[in-house]
């Protein structure tokens, strides 16, 4: 069986729930995953709490929440994080311990220039890989979504935020 590459991009609200949904789903089957965040840095969102108790799912936050733009001063400590995530990433993938792989917030660490985009494809094409690997975030690349079998793209047509509701737990986190 050939190894899946899976994108979940685009604008919408839904592309990390659904890679934790597969997670969940992968769990129930008894498959060990590993969920590696580029981005994030909350550790008290409900998706995280919830695998908490799930023994076969292993969650590794590598974010420094939100990444400001190239030149201020936090940036390049970012950049540092994105790059060493990226190498756990390798390190997991190469492993062959987990059946799937969840590279979450990964598009936008390329797409905010933190990672090498090259380094992510050479990544997805190396030899011993996890059954299944996804790569999740906005503004996923040409060349990616050229390297997936299946991408699904979130579009936004309402968001509540626009009329002023706001985060809620349980929904947004």
């Amino acid at each position: 069986m050939s190894p899946r590459t899976l994108i979940f991009t685009g604008e919408g609200k839904g592309k990390t729930t659904a890679a934790f949904g597969m997670a969940l789903r992968a769990a129930g089957h008894e498959q060990k995953v590993f969920i590696l965040q580029f981005l994030k840095s909350n550790a008290s969102t409900g998706e995280l709490l919830a695998c908490a108790h799930l023994p076969q799912i292993e969650i590794v936050q590598m974010g420094r929440g939100f990444v400001p733009p190239p030149g201020h001063a936090s940036f390049e400590a970012h950049r540092e994080m994105a790059i060493e995530a990226l190498a756990i990433a390798a390190q997991t993938v190469a492993s062959g311990k987990f059946d799937l792989i969840i590279l979450d917030e990964i598009c936008g660490a390329i797409a905010r220039g933190l990672i090498d985009e090259d380094a992510v494809i050479g990544l997805l094409n190396a030899p011993g890989r996890a059954a299944c690997v996804v790569l999740t975030g906005r503004h996923a690349s040409q060349r990616l979504i050229a390297q997936a079998d299946t991408v699904t793209e979130m579009r936004c047509i309402r968001h509540g935020y626009a009329d002023g509701i706001i985060a809620q737990e349980g929904v947004e986190f």
